[in-house]
């Protein structure tokens, strides 16, 4: 049967549908419908062209509906693309991203309605209009320079090919990370070979072995399966094998050398994304990425990181010193590889702290955890949550839940999608399957996307998540009640649109801290034999263990950010790309680990190379400090304090985008964040 508009069920999304219809979207929809929706987007545009008198209602909440049609129809195709990964998904996911970037740079280049946004925005109208829809006009003017709209001829069509382009390569990267992950495994019948390793990854081994037709146990470079191995695996040789090929996929270097190398993608997007800040007045993609961000400019960035990493590697350097000499007295090597760190780390940790990550885990079952989770929010923010049943969704492992109001209201539904699988990009994030929008005549709830990647159930058994896993369930979370419980209409500035990059991370590093506090754990945190509540003790070391190697694991993510903002500020066009002595260089500065030469991290750091985050990954750090300032209040008041979680939801939730961020954060906590906030989490303050 021909794919027609009447028979693709991603254009019923237009037609008002609620929820996707996930199982019945095949790959073969997805062009007819980008192609149905991009037509009649185009048509609409050429009628709005033609108005001599914009105003809000005439034109801005018009181009508004066409950008939702566009999402809603287009978000689960891209989702699709991750979480159910094949080569016909993956086929027809390509064949739409070349029509998908042709289309923005129309939009954005587009003198005509830019100048009518101009208008709008000189009228006497714009003083009358409401914060959210003087800050969607402000924003697109901005984005619109950002575009080039003032481009012309040949600059013009140069930057359309370029946006095509790095749509495509940024694809290919992320692609191929996930070959190279999914091509590797390393198989064997004796279970010796796997001594140290704690019986659920025996059994999670055995699974993904019968998974893959093998006899034994297969470990893999999925994320549960590597840490596993990282952490307790006794067998120096298997960390070391593992670790190389982990952090040599997609690369010229390990076990699939050259097979899926992302080193010539990363020249070319580098290249690409330099032409392109030059086209539209930027030195550098550094700057042009800082535009839309709180920072105004790299040396404000790299001023921010240096400082912090002038505080934290003294302490990252004593925690290394102390952890090689523990290794030493075991008769460990010296001097300690990266494949031996992890390893050494967790028995360090259970002799200084009497605690290890399963010590923890039986009391974190993965559906427990889930539970509790939503009754901490549902404590916090006068919400509650329940499951919809009858969900169409695209695995078994998925559930869908609605978001209500204590009237029993809608407010918004989202979907957990928890365990990794083939197939599914690795990882965790949360993204925007839709926003809150809502007209005379709309009135849509916002819907969003939860996933991880955490090892699945094994015969039978709940899956038992590892505190790590736990955090990361709470700060995916954080982003989806950011997206969930806006109270913003206008669609552009409602949830997670809009808000600048360096703080779209404060919600979900904010929930974080509950997964350390009694008031919440008691909520979730209970032995999967005996029901038992984590003893008291076993809380402290918890807590006390949030400090250990924090400077460590600091100083790391400071190396990530440094490295992204300098190769976005200084790589030059047509040059070859300095990405390893970039990286070496920042690595002289602040690391104190320093991994072996074949090392090819950069090749699998899909966050700048195929995320949103280029020249933007000290984010986490910047909205980090902002998280730790806002916990603070907490931390004085009371960790369900009603009044300040009440003030939380309607300043940093319930604003989005509309508001500038650092308006917001001042709004919350009387006064601007305290620089020393985020060194006092960690016990790093002097």
């Amino acid at each position: 049967m021909a794919i027609t508009r009447m028979n693709n069920p991603l254009l019923e999304m237009i037609r008002g549908h609620e929820l996707p219809p996930f199982s019945h979207i095949r790959p073969e929809h997805a062009e007819p419908a980008l192609d149905a929706v991009l037509d009649a987007n185009r048509a609409a545009v050429r009628e709005l062209e033609q108005i001599s008198e914009p105003t809000w209602d005439n034109f801005v909440a018009k181009l508004e509906r066409l950008d939702n049609d566009l999402h809603r129809v287009f978000s689960p195709v891209g989702h699709l693309n991750g979480v159910a990964n094949s080569p016909d998904w993956r086929a027809a996911y390509n064949a739409c991203l070349p029509k998908l970037s042709a289309y923005a740079t129309e939009m954005g280049q587009n003198q005509a309605l830019y100048t009518r946004f101009e208008q709008i925005a000189q009228s006497p109208e714009f003083a009358t209009l409401s914060t959210p829809r003087r800050t969607i006009i402000e924003h697109a003017i901005r984005d619109f320079r950002l575009a080039g709209v003032h481009l012309q001829g040949e600059e013009r069509e140069r930057y359309a090919a370029i946006q095509q382009q790095l749509s495509v390569l940024q694809t290919r990267f992320q692609e191929q990370v996930l070959d190279a992950t999914e091509a590797w495994v390393w198989n064997t019948d004796d279970i010796a070979d796997l001594d140290g390793l704690p019986q659920r990854a025996l059994d999670a081994a055995a699974a993904a072995a019968k998974a893959r037709e093998l006899t034994g146990y297969a470990i893999t470079l999925d994320a549960p399966s590597y840490i596993a191995v990282m952490t307790y695996a006794t067998d120096r040789n298997l960390r070391r094998t593992v670790y190389e090929a982990y952090a040599t996929r997609a690369s010229d270097q390990g076990p699939e050398a050259g097979e899926w190398d992302n080193a010539p993608v990363i020249q070319e997007i580098l290249d690409l994304r330099q032409e392109l800040a030059a086209l539209v007045g930027y030195a550098n993609y550094a700057e042009y990425s800082l535009a839309t961000k709180m920072a105004d400019s790299p040396a404000t960035v790299e001023t921010f990181l240096l400082d912090l990493a002038a505080k934290a590697r003294p302490a990252a350097q004593r925690e290394l010193d102390a952890l090689a000499a523990f290794a030493a007295e075991r008769g460990g090597p010296t001097p300690l590889a990266p494949w031996d760190v992890g390893f050494y780390a967790e028995q360090y940790r259970e002799e200084t702290l009497g605690l290890s990550d399963e010590m923890l885990r039986p009391y974190f079952p993965a559906p427990q955890v889930l539970d509790g989770m939503m009754a901490v929010a549902e404590q916090l923010y006068d919400v509650r949550f329940e499951p919809v049943r009858d969900a169409d969704v695209w695995h078994e492992d998925v559930t869908a839940y609605a978001v209500l109001d204590d009237a029993g209201q809608r407010r918004g539904l989202f979907y957990v999608d928890p365990y990794a699988r083939p197939g599914k990009r690795g990882g965790a994030w949360m993204d925007d399957c839709q926003g809150r929008y809502r007209t005379d005549d709309i009135d849509q709830l916002p819907i969003a996307f939860l996933v991880c990647n955490f090892g699945g159930p094994v015969d039978g058994k709940p899956a038992c998540l590892s505190h790590n896993e736990v955090e990361t369930l709470f700060h995916e979370f954080g982003h989806g009640l950011h997206h969930l419980l806006t109270q913003v209409d206008e669609l552009s500035v409602s949830g997670i649109n809009g808000v600048a990059w360096d703080a779209v991370e404060l919600p979900s590093q904010f929930m974080e801290n509950w997964t350390f506090e009694r008031e919440a754990l008691d909520r979730f945190a209970r032995h999967v034999d005996t029901g038992e509540a984590i003893p008291a003790a076993l809380l402290d070391k918890l807590r006390a263990g949030r400090r250990f190697q924090a400077g460590m694991a600091t100083v790391r993510q400071l190396e990530f950010a440094l490295f992204d903002l300098r190769l976005h500020r200084d790589h030059r066009r047509g040059e070859p790309a300095a990405v390893l002595e970039t990286l070496e260089q920042v690595r002289s500065e602040v690391a104190v680990i320093h991994p072996p030469e074949w090392h090819r991290f950069p090749c699998s750091f899909s966050h700048i190379f195929a995320g949103g985050y280029a020249a933007g990954y000290y984010s986490y750090k910047w909205a980090e400090l902002l998280a730790a300032d806002a916990f603070e209040l907490f931390a004085e008041l009371g960790v369900f304090d009603q009044d300040a979680a009440a003030r939380f939801r309607d300043t940093i939730l319930a604003m989005g985008g509309s508001v500038p961020a650092a308006e917001l954060f001042e709004a919350f906590r009387g006064r601007p964040p305290e620089p020393d906030a985020l060194l006092r989490l960690h016990g790093l303050a002097a």
